[in-house]
């Protein structure tokens, strides 16, 4: 094998990383959201069942204050994962632009081979 096949390889073995990377963290994103929203519903449920939505408010729901809690926590988590979602989007992205250069150079290069070798079949035949 050639140089250049072995780095179209590369490329293409390193754009698919990242491709997938990609959709890893999308689905986490997609998850987390889920289960924000979950909790968000248990919240008011248990807001309505105790009547009390003040979170100051001596009587607030033990377990609607946690749950508030790990709302938040996932929210802090989903705004981190949108940042990383977005630098492994630029990577891709960059991945698949440097394959696909690599891609072109290397069928330049199956197109010259060809050329020379129907040359020199031509000159043989001569």
């Amino acid at each position: 094998m050639k140089v250049r096949e072995y780095v179209l390889r590369f490329k293409r073995f390193d754009a698919e990383e990242k491709m997938q990377k990609v959709s890893a963290l999308e689905q986490m994103v997609h998850e987390f959201e889920q289960v924000a929203t979950d909790l968000e519903r248990q919240i008011q449920a248990e807001e309505e069942r105790t009547g009390v939505r003040d979170m100051s408010h001596f009587a607030y729901s033990t377990f609607a204050r946690s749950a508030a809690q790990r709302r938040e926590n996932l929210l802090v988590s989903i705004a981190d994962l949108h940042d990383r979602l977005n630098a492994a989007v630029q990577e891709r992205d960059e991945a698949v632009a440097e394959l696909g250069q690599a891609d072109a150079v290397q069928q330049r290069d199956d197109e010259r081979t060809r050329v020379r070798t129907d040359i020199i079949q031509t000159a043989d035949a001569r």
